[in-house]
């Protein structure tokens, strides 16, 4: 499975993708290294014109290190978080006094440099040198945590330790720049965190997430079970009389009861006809489906948790490959089930014309 993932993502790389970044394909080292700070806690599209902007005032890494700090503060305005900006500048005149302005060319001498970290070392060596370092961002830890099904938190110890290990035994050696930027580009437009675009990804015959109809579980975070506000979403898939359930395991709260098809989001989501069938046609490939409604928004305040969200009803024609590993209960005997309070709050509900319990 893992030359196939390389494989599979490396074709599509090359062959399909067109995701365009001012710094993609760039060599330069100092250009490389400004965009990944600049990207730290930024998101790309907002990032792009303070990397087009530091690059047309300072096109080498010798013009930033000569600079007056109150001119790169200026350029830096409205980016945040400051303290990137002060080792930029620092980095920049270590590099220029203590190296001739030479930017160093191995991982361990880049890792060295302050404000540099392991991921931003990665892509330093492996964009500008092409040396065999992975990259482990967000994106890469959503798509091999999909693709190979494991439910390890990403932001735990051991999971990060468990999807660096995984990330080096996928990297394309030969090609590891070309490879680094094809899983990153592949988690920010397919396997996007929010409806990835599974009925038109190249990886879907062998995703574990996707055969197991996981995909909207994992990634795993610990820090998600501790947020105090979640947006939880019920899909109550009907098919032939009967309801897609599923019991809930892990240490997550409702641990050992029953629920629908539950997407969560880190925000709340507007839902209504057009969105639902979109995100059918997106998640499963499905274009006929008869939605029968999205619920008022429930909201529930646990001890340490407020939680919100709504619930869909979709009657499908068949049950397709993404949900047959769930199980599916006749109408009449989900009364027997064990439910939280959320959900039980609205099978029995006025909103509906006939409860289900």
């Amino acid at each position: 499975m893992e030359k196939q993932f390389t494989s599979i993502l490396m074709k599509w790389h090359k062959q399909t993708n067109t995701r365009e970044m001012p710094w993609k394909g760039e060599p330069d080292p100092y250009k490389i290294w400004l965009s990944e700070v600049i990207l730290q806690q930024t998101r790309v599209a907002q990032g792009w014109q303070y990397y087009t902007n530091f690059i047309k005032k300072y096109p080498t890494i010798t013009q930033l290190a000569r600079a007056k700090d109150q001119d790169v503060f200026k350029l830096w305005e409205g980016l945040g978080y400051y303290n990137r900006c002060k080792n930029l500048l620092f980095t920049a005149r270590q590099i220029v006094n203590e190296r001739k302005g030479i930017f160093p060319d191995q991982y361990e001498d880049i890792l060295a440099l302050k404000g540099i970290g392991p991921y931003t070392a990665a892509a330093i060596a492996s964009f500008a040198y092409n040396l065999p370092f992975a990259v482990v961002d967000g994106n890469v830890f959503r798509v091999l945590s999909r693709f190979f099904g494991i439910a390890e938190a990403i932001d735990s110890s051991r999971g990060k330790a468990l999807f660096t290990e995984i990330a080096g035994k996928v990297l394309s050696k030969k090609e590891a720049g070309l490879y680094n930027q094809a899983i990153m580009d592949f988690g920010a437009v397919v396997c996007k965190p929010f409806s990835p675009s599974c009925h038109k990804c190249p990886l879907q015959k062998h995703c574990v997430a996707f055969r197991d109809g996981r995909v909207n579980q994992l990634p795993v975070k610990e820090k998600t079970l501790q947020r105090k506000h979640r947006w939880l979403y019920y899909f109550l898939f009907e098919h032939d009389n009967k309801l897609l359930v599923h019991q809930r395991t892990g240490k997550d709260i409702w641990q050992n009861l029953f629920e629908f098809y539950l997407v969560e989001s880190d925000a709340g989501v507007v839902w209504d006809d057009k969105s639902v069938k979109n995100w059918l046609k997106e998640q499963v490939g499905i274009s006929k489906a008869n939605l029968l409604y999205v619920s008022p928004l429930s909201v529930q305040q646990l001890t340490h948790q407020q939680i919100k969200g709504q619930f869909i009803r979709v009657r499908l024609a068949a049950v397709p490959v993404f949900l047959k590993k769930y199980q599916w209960q006749p109408v009449g005997s989900l009364r027997k089930l064990p439910f939280p309070k959320f959900i039980i709050q609205h099978l029995e509900s006025p909103f509906l014309q006939k409860s289900l319990f």
